[in-house]
């Protein structure tokens, strides 16, 4: 009889004290249905949560349907997380990007504007008569920034030998001038320099110029791009299963205002976002390469220094030649022979004069604003910092998205989930990278299987530095033409990474914002590349292989 009576009240506290330990579940299903879950079926205490798949809990409120729209929910949430983080970079290329194209495009044309104006203004006829010779030089130099097949020392020449032909014909105006004799009169160029040293400087001067600033802005289009993508986290089945752990499994215990620990939110993250840490060092090259262009903008040869001055540097080569023009003719008698007369004298032609007035360059007041009034220096001045703040993002995403206020803890000291329970969060945080996830406790990584998306921008990006640095030495890299790419037909360069021009070199890709330009697609074209080499290349190295 009194085992009996023992036994009963022994069933009875057990009892009780199970009803202790069970939770109400409204709290949790207010807080479910703030986000859109749906918790019809939602008992109204904790039951047991054997029947759950990533929120493994002694005592739960979801149900497996809850815990699937929770999973959801979760991935939903880690991706805009991610791209939040990395707004500021993303928009940072952009507008920048978009800054220095509007600049340099706004440059040449106010230049050419400039040109035509005090061209027109000192030597009147003869330059109207002539001036699509000058709208050629500038078309050029425009077609080369905006991604044409364009070799600008060998245009230089061109403008020059044209302008030669010209002025010859002008100052011998008396005598008949045909095609073939001009021919001769080309082949002299080099031994009778009639512009003096002008061509040569200026060449030197502007193909260092545009080399650097159009490959500038090529770079800020393909971080433009990496950015983008990277930021576009493709998360792995192990992945959505820790960020739900970590967000919303306490929920289902009743847990509705405790938030993760600082160190496992970091785990996760760092396991989620191993790809994407990877991609860190040849980015970090990438920056350093943008940085060394960017001495180029900002040196004494840099395109505003070039191109401002233009009008004035051309003037004084058509001068050169004027002044020594009976030399001049002379020598070019000597070599090509002396030519018919034209049975008119150069009064009655009405050129006596050519070029006789003297070129008035811009008084400060009058020279143009280029970009809004912004110059180079401040635009410069600008993306060096922006660059250098962007160094190592990749590998610090974990810790940006972590210290978020609404993501965890700010201390470790504070009551926080540790995937378990409300307590301290023992495992130690990883280093950052894919084999560094090799024992990651919260996330299940796969070493051997790197992201084929990071390894195409890693491509990407290691094609673009080795570009930027050959720009800072003054050297042209030209890739496959981007109309080939897109056809499919493998005709173009040849060249699998890159081919330096010197001189001979076509330019086949340049930055520029509108997708319709050539070099937006130049761009695709380049990361298409990247991404076919580094599935080609499982050790990411570039084959040179050049034409």
């Amino acid at each position: 009889m009194m085992v009996g009576v023992l036994c009963a009240l022994g069933l009875l506290l057990l009892s009780c004290g199970g009803e202790e330990l069970r939770t109400n579940c409204s709290s949790a299903v207010s807080i479910w249905t703030d986000l859109g879950i749906t918790a019809e079926h939602t008992p109204e205490h904790t039951v047991t949560g054997d029947h759950l798949q990533v929120c493994v809990q002694e005592w739960t409120c979801c149900t497996q349907e809850v815990e699937e729209q929770l999973s959801e929910r979760s991935k939903h949430e880690f991706e805009k997380l991610v791209d939040e983080a990395s707004e500021d970079l993303r928009n940072t290329f952009v507008s920048r990007h978009k800054r220095f194209d509007e600049f340099f495009l706004e440059l040449l044309e106010n230049t050419e504007r400039s040109l035509n104006e005090m061209f027109v203004r000192t030597y009147g006829k003869p330059y109207m008569q002539n001036a699509e010779v000058f709208q050629g030089l500038f078309s050029e130099l425009k077609r080369y920034y905006t991604g044409g097949n364009v070799n600008l020392e060998e245009m230089l020449n061109d403008f020059w030998t044209r302008l030669l032909e010209r002025m010859f014909q002008l100052l011998n105006s008396q005598y008949l001038i045909t095609e073939e004799y001009l021919e001769c009169i080309s082949k002299y160029m080099d031994q009778l320099k009639p512009f003096g040293d002008v061509p040569k400087k200026l060449k030197s001067q502007v193909t260092r110029a545009f080399i650097a600033a159009r490959t500038f802005v090529q770079g800020l289009m393909v971080g433009r791009e990496v950015a983008n993508r990277v930021s576009k986290v493709s998360m792995s089945v192990a992945c959505v299963k820790a960020v739900t752990k970590m967000l919303y499994c306490p929920s289902c215990g009743g847990l509705t205002a405790v938030k993760p620990c600082r160190s496992y939110c970091l785990n996760v993250l760092k396991g989620c976002l191993a790809n994407q840490a990877d991609l860190d060092p040849e980015w970090t090259h990438y920056i350093d390469a943008m940085l060394l262009v960017t001495e180029r903008l900002e040196g004494p040869f840099n395109i505003e220094s070039v191109m401002e001055p233009i009008d004035v540097k051309i003037s004084e080569a058509i001068m050169n030649m004027q002044d020594k023009s009976v030399q001049l003719s002379y020598q070019v008698f000597q070599g090509c022979g002396q030519p018919k007369p034209s049975g008119m004298s150069r009064s009655a032609r009405g050129v006596s004069d050519v070029f006789s007035a003297r070129f008035r360059p811009y008084s400060p007041e009058e020279l143009p604003t280029t970009a809004a009034g912004t110059s180079l220096d401040r635009l410069v001045i600008d993306i060096k910092e922006k660059l250098k703040l962007s160094k190592n993002f990749w590998s610090s995403l974990p810790e940006g998205i972590c210290q978020e206020e609404h993501v965890a803890v700010e201390t470790e000291e504070e009551a926080c989930w540790n995937g378990q329970e409300v307590g301290r969060y023992v495992p130690e945080v990883l280093k950052d990278g894919l084999t560094q996830q090799v024992n990651n406790p919260e996330v299940s990584v796969d070493i051997t299987r790197p992201d084929s998306l990071i390894r195409q921008q890693v491509m990407a990006l290691k094609v673009m530095t080795n570009k930027l640095k050959n720009a800072y030495n003054g050297n042209d890299i030209y890739f496959q033409d981007s109309s080939d790419e897109s056809s499919g037909s493998g005709s173009g360069s040849g060249c699998m990474e890159s081919c330096v021009t010197e001189p001979d070199g076509s330019i086949t890709e340049s930055p520029v914002l509108e997708a319709d330009r050539s070099a937006e697609h130049s761009s695709v074209a380049l990361l298409h590349q990247a991404s076919a080499l580094s599935l080609i290349l499982p050790s990411l190295t570039l084959i040179h292989h050049c034409r």
